[in-house]
C-alpha cells in the first residue's frame, strides 16, 4: 500500500483541528503565531481547540465505555475544580516525568552502549577458506 501525504484539502472535508495544551506556555505561544497567520486557501479554515486541563479528561471519559464513572463523578459540585488543581501541578512535574518514562521506555539511549551488546561482524576471512 502507498500512503502519499496529502498537501491540498479533500472538496468537503472538514476543517482542519489542531489540538494543543494551553496550559502551556510554550504551546500558547507558538499556537498564538500560527494563528495571526491566513490559511493558505480561505475555503480551508484552520480551527484551534485547546484539550488541557481536566475538562479535557472529563469529556473523553464520558466518551468512552467503561471510564463514564469518571466522567460522572467530575460533575460533583468541586470536582471539577480538584481535578483541574491537580493537573495544574501535575504540568510543573510533567518534564521530569517525561524524561523518566523515556528512561523507562528506551532503556540504554539515554546512555549508549550500556545495556546493549556490540553486534557482531561477519569474520570475512572465513568466508575466503
Amino acid at each position: 500500500m502507498v500512503i502519499e501525504p496529502v498537501t491540498e484539502p479533500v472538496k468537503g472535508s472538514p476543517p482542519l483541528t489542531v489540538l494543543y495544551d494551553g496550559a502551556c506556555p510554550l504551546c500558547r505561544r507558538e499556537i498564538g503565531i500560527y494563528r495571526g497567520l491566513p490559511p493558505l486557501r480561505s475555503d480551508s479554515p484552520v480551527c484551534f481547540a485547546d484539550v488541557s486541563g481536566a475538562q479535557a479528561f472529563l469529556a473523553l471519559w464520558a466518551a468512552l465505555p467503561g471510564w463514564r464513572w469518571l466522567a460522572l463523578l467530575g460533575r460533583l459540585p468541586g470536582a471539577a475544580w480538584v481535578m483541574e488543581r491537580a493537573y495544574q501541578l501535575f504540568l510543573r512535574w510533567r518534564p521530569l516525568l517525561q524524561r523518566w518514562a523515556f528512561r523507562l521506555d528506551q532503556p540504554g539511549l539515554d546512555q549508549p552502549g550500556l545495556d546493549r551488546p556490540a553486534p557482531e561482524r561477519p569474520n570475512h576471512r572465513d568466508a575466503d577458506s
